[in-house]
């Protein structure tokens, strides 16, 4: 056990490291005193430091069912006999400090609790869903948010979040797309790392440090037809090259917990996988946090039909690497009979215990069980007028321009009649997306509120509701013909509800509800210049009078801040600069659909037939809009790509440029991205692959050159072998605007040279 001992104290300190954390992540005290603990502990006070449960002291809104959940009398006498770890998805500092009391005085070790929440893209202030700030491209705005969340979580008394999601989503039907940064594994990886340093800071210990626990270990994104909580079939490389990279990015930026998935892979449920959760996360991952399961995923085990009951679903969890079971109480109710009986070694107890009390140590919680528990920080962190600037800031840069004929922006010197319509006008209830419980709809900007506050005569505007989210309204589309044809221009507010996506909210079909499309295909036949305003949390297919409008802003979920953004952007106040982080597909049919997919051995090509190639008979396959697209109101364009030398030696590097120019009269912002594909390979290569981004802003006539430094490593793939690996040969290159066109270039890697 001494060498697992090391093994998990050197991870910590490693990880915390990769923060740059201001001191020490463990002081020799922290450590003779978890050494202390452990042999000083009972079985059964183990198992309570790998048990979380609901938190009955502070108001709790679950997004699961209520299975389980504690009542507060049964809940303090579980804590003071040392039968509980961590408490998860109540907020407040003053039941908080009731219950830290009770662990800290009153339980016999006095092992402070961990207090963890679901705060996904916000606390009170809410910024986009991860989905839509996925669109900005851009780390430094997601460490951003993620700080103020942090800021405003840990003023709320909570130390930890389950959060970033690092799934690669490649299924629109699925509905936790909107927790996650999208379908490209580069993107998801850099935009998890920038959530996981934001949330934690810089030092583990200060009181407004939340630690972060990316979930869902692994390849949840994988799912079977994006039915939630389904099966994975997948090969070993492509886990390894697509699914666990985020979390590989999220651990080198000194992420301590992980969260294990619902779903089986190849046949065996993730917290019951000890391929994936010891041999792979901690063998050749290297993590040396803990692991928590999903909100009861032990006890499912036996729903599975992997476990014969709850008692076997304990032991097969634990074995497998599973350190933190969540709501279930299997842990406390079933390991220490299952140790007594020899079923689960002691060892593998301590391992995991000693894991849970060393981060609890990286905390500072043995120094200052009381981080995070101050009730003048509740009063004066959240809110903060700073963090509502920041979520208006976040909302216009996580809108994407998809389509624009002119009609946008507005011109406020006309003076036009507007005419917003549609269920979304001046609904609050639908602001800001799922996983936001604890925010407060009320307080939430609706767009009619935002777009009068821009306007210089709101009396131009005119609301309209139309029709309901999924139902007709008596009279709704003749009220809203009538608005349109007294109106200069139309603003559809069109989409999905918030219930539509998020967890268990999977759809066969991912179009607008049709009591939707019937007001827009009324609408269009007006022939009125109309702006679609899309609200939703996935990629969608769209049809007719949505997909032929003017103008088409796809505005996600935005937030607190949400009309407002969406106001500053119709009325040209900011530019959009959003980029799809999905691509969004024809027909609903086409899904799973990503733009890094493989060619087949006969591809549609731009020339030729399409007889007999790898396509739909009612579409090809291409997206409606690509992953990467967004417009913006002014114009750019790329030119002048070069490379000094197409020679890429094996230990070498090549610098590749491009010059980006502002054609048009606005400044304004662009994401230069560079792409790559193996032309020919021991495994078939993906047609484009994200190897690069840089957002750029330019003044009107402006113009900057852009660089970008690739090497071998860039060029590795996972081989048969599992191993990482680049063979010489050609390589296309692209610099584009989307991951379609672009400019366009070749490389050679040439092999190493024998000594």
């Amino acid at each position: 056990m001494n060498i697992d001992r090391r093994s998990v104290l050197s991870g910590i300190i490693t990880s915390s490291l990769a923060l740059g954390v201001s001191r020490g992540a463990l002081a020799a005290g922290d450590v003779e005193r978890v050494d202390d603990l452990i042999k000083r502990m009972t079985v059964e006070e183990k198992a309570g430091q790998m048990t979380c449960l609901a938190d009955a002291f502070r108001p709790f809104n679950p997004p699961n069912p209520d299975a389980g959940i504690q009542d507060v009398k049964r809940l303090a006498q579980e804590i003071r006999k040392g039968r509980v770890g961590c408490l998860f998805n109540g907020i407040g500092v003053a039941g908080a400090r009731k219950a830290q009391e009770m662990a800290v005085n009153d339980s016999r070790l006095g092992i402070p609790l961990i207090f963890a929440g679901d705060v996904i893209h916000g606390l009170k202030t809410i910024f986009p869903v991860p989905l839509g700030e996925a669109s900005c491209f851009d780390p430094t705005l997601v460490q951003r948010t993620a700080r103020a969340m942090a800021v405003e979580a840990t003023a709320a008394g909570l130390h930890l979040t389950f959060a970033p999601m690092a799934d690669v989503a490649r299924d629109q039907r699925w509905g936790r797309v909107v927790e996650g940064a999208g379908e490209d594994v580069t993107l998801t990886a850099l935009l998890t790392a920038a959530r996981v340093r934001g949330f934690q800071g810089r030092d583990l210990r200060r009181d407004d440090s939340l630690l972060a626990c990316p979930k869902h270990f692994a390849a949840y994104g994988a799912v079977a037809a994006g039915l939630e909580y389904g099966n994975v079939d997948i090969s070993d490389e492509t886990l390894r090259e697509t699914h666990l990279p985020p979390f590989g990015s999220a651990f080198a930026a000194g992420a301590l917990t992980t969260m294990a998935a619902f779903n089986e892979i190849n046949g065996v449920p993730a917290t019951a996988d000890r391929e994936l959760m010891t041999d792979i996360l901690r063998g050749e991952m290297g993590f040396r946090g803990f692991v928590f399961s999903d909100y009861t995923a032990d006890e499912e085990l036996v729903a599975h039909g992997f476990a014969e009951d709850d008692r076997d679903a304990a032991r097969l969890a634990v074995l497998a690497g599973v350190d933190m079971s969540m709501q279930s109480g299997l842990y406390i109710r079933y390991l220490p009979e299952l140790v007594k009986s020899g079923a689960v070694p002691m060892g593998t107890i301590d391992v995991a215990v000693r894991r849970i009390l060393y981060v609890k140590a990286a905390m500072g919680l043995f120094e200052n069980p009381w981080r995070s528990l101050d009730e003048k920080a509740e009063s004066s962190r959240i809110g903060a007028p700073a963090h509502i600037a920041l979520a208006r800031e976040a909302g216009t840069r996580s809108a994407v321009l998809l389509k624009n004929d002119g009609v946008l922006p507005l011109d406020p010197d006309k003076q036009q009649k507007i005419a917003l319509i549609g269920p979304f006008g001046e609904d609050k209830d639908n602001l800001y997306g799922p996983w936001a419980f604890y925010g407060d709809p009320a307080k939430g900007v609706d767009i009619a509120s935002g777009l009068r506050a821009a306007l210089p005569d709101p009396a131009k505007l005119t609301v309209v509701t139309g029709c309901g989210i999924h139902e007709p309204v008596d009279g709704g589309i003749d009220a809203a013909v009538k608005a349109a044809k007294a109106a200069d221009i139309v603003l559809l507010a069109l989409g999905e509800s918030q219930d539509m996506s998020g967890e268990a909210q999977s759809r066969t079909v991912i179009e607008i509800p049709a009591a939707q499309q019937a007001l827009a295909d009324a609408i269009a036949a007006t022939g009125k210049p109309t702006v679609v305003l899309l609200r939703h949390g996935r990629a969608l297919a769209l049809h007719e009078g949505v997909a032929n409008a003017n103008a088409v802003l796809a505005t996600w979920f935005l937030g607190s801040e949400a009309g407002n953004a969406i106001a500053d952007l119709v009325t040209g106040k900011a530019d959009p600069s959003g980029k799809l982080p999905v691509s969004f597909p024809w027909e609903s049919g086409q899904e799973p659909f990503y733009y890094d997919r493989k060619s087949t051995g006969r591809p549609v090509l731009d020339k030729g037939s399409t007889e007999y190639k790898a396509r739909y008979s009612t579409t090809d396959n291409s997206a409606r809009y690509p992953f990467g697209h967004g417009l913006s109101y002014t114009e750019f364009a790329l030119d002048r790509l070069h490379i000094a030398d197409p020679a890429l030696r094996w230990d070498g590097t090549i610098e590749i440029t491009a010059r980006l120019s502002n054609k048009g009269k606005r400044k304004g912002s662009e994401v230069v991205q560079l792409y790559i594909r193996d032309r020919v390979a021991s495994r078939t290569r993906p047609i484009r692959e994200l190897k690069r981004m840089e957002r750029v802003t330019l003044d009107p006539g402006g113009s900057r050159t852009v660089k970008f430094t690739l090497s071998r490593t860039d060029l590795e793939f996972v081989g048969s072998d599992n191993k990482r690996l680049a063979e010489p040969g050609l390589f296309d290159i692209w610099v584009g605007q989307s991951s379609e066109g672009g400019l366009h270039s070749q490389i050679t890697l040439y092999a190493a040279v024998a000594a």
